[in-house]
């Protein structure tokens, strides 16, 4: 069976990204797993954690998670489509690489540009680190 990691922040891309899955598992002559990931950045400032407890520093990271992946969990929904939905905190590109790994996952399918900062010219930064670390096929959805 094939697993597929598809990473969402709750972008247009990423949007693309899961309804390319969709297509892909209704075309499937084999059963599909799908993983979708949303990863938070940490809020690294220890005078922050000094002043609030590390339950509602989580509560915050499931919050803002809940709300990336709704769309594309309310898609797959419609879809039909079976799935696991995951939440991470790390640096993006590495936890993904990481999750990839532990749910033994096939390949990622991922948006070429999420909602950070306009770093990369033609690739979000994310999506070159994914590709450069990635030991698995990497689909990049525009």
């Amino acid at each position: 069976m094939l697993k597929i990691l598809v990473p969402v922040d709750g972008s247009q891309n990423a949007e693309r990204a899961v309804a390319h899955t969709i297509q892909f598992v209704a075309n499937s002559k084999e059963p599909v797993e799908i993983h979708l990931l949303n990863v938070q950045t940490p809020i690294v400032s220890g005078d922050v954690k000094m002043f609030i407890k590390q339950e509602d520093i989580n509560a915050y990271y499931r919050d803002m998670a809940d709300k990336a992946l709704a769309t594309a969990r309310q898609a797959l929904d419609q879809a039909g489509v079976r799935y696991e939905h995951h939440i991470g905190v790390g640096q993006i590109a590495e936890t993904i690489i990481d999750y990839t790994a532990s749910k033994q996952c096939g390949q990622i399918v991922m948006g070429s540009r999420g909602l950070g900062s306009m770093s990369g010219l033609l690739l979000g930064s994310v999506a070159t680190k994914v590709i450069q670390l990635a030991e698995v096929p990497v689909t990049l959805v525009k």
